[in-house]
């Protein structure tokens, strides 16, 4: 632990180290003793905050959904052109890559893989997926497609491919062939050329 992490409220650390290790190991293979020892804080301390690991799983996936929403929000914010504004979405992964340091793939979507149904941390994956679908559909109609359904559903298929795809290359190195997320959002805006909408640059 370092000094300046010795400095955060408990609670701060607690999710710190629990976003980092749930995010680098996985949520099943990291247990509470480790995320313990990351934080420097005793199990009394964590109880105290959390209702034990699904709660501070459920903490991580939604501090994690409030950063990346932030993060699209703010990319959003630079964009006025409909379908500039489809195609933030996936400016905004490179942001938050940028920032956050996420190389290996989706939070989101790995938890997805491990959570069962009745999990607490359900809750924040479910809303991920609304953002995602509800805002996609939004700029669809508002960049005038004749099928907005089948436009967030296409974007949503090169989203989550090309997250699928950069977890794959974080294990393999050697099927590295350039950024996913750059390659998806071309094909995207291919997509959308060939109905006639292009973004303005």
């Amino acid at each position: 632990m370092t000094p300046r992490s010795a400095t955060q409220p408990a609670r701060e650390r607690l999710l710190t180290a629990a976003g980092e290790l749930f995010y680098e190991s996985g949520i099943a293979a990291t247990g509470v003793d480790a995320v313990l020892a990351r934080a420097g804080v005793a199990p009394a301390t964590m109880y105290a905050h959390f209702a034990g690991k699904d709660g501070l799983v459920a903490a991580y996936l939604e501090q994690r959904y409030e950063v990346w929403r932030r993060t699209w929000d703010e990319v959003l914010a630079e964009r006025t052109d409909p379908v500039d504004r489809l195609l933030s979405l996936f400016d905004a992964v490179t942001r938050y890559r940028e920032r956050e340091g996420s190389r290996r793939g989706c939070g989101f979507l790995a938890a997805a893989t491990e959570l069962p149904a009745d999990h607490p941390g359900q809750a924040w994956l479910q809303a991920d997926s609304r953002l995602l679908t509800d805002r996609l559909r939004e700029f669809a109609v508002a960049a005038g497609l004749a099928d907005p359904d089948e436009a967030a559903a296409t974007l949503l298929l090169c989203y989550d491919g090309a997250l699928a795809r950069s977890a794959r290359e974080w294990t393999t190195p050697e099927l590295h062939s350039g950024d996913p997320v750059q390659r998806a959002r071309e094909f995207a805006a291919a997509w959308l050329a060939m109905r006639g909408h292009t973004p303005t640059a």
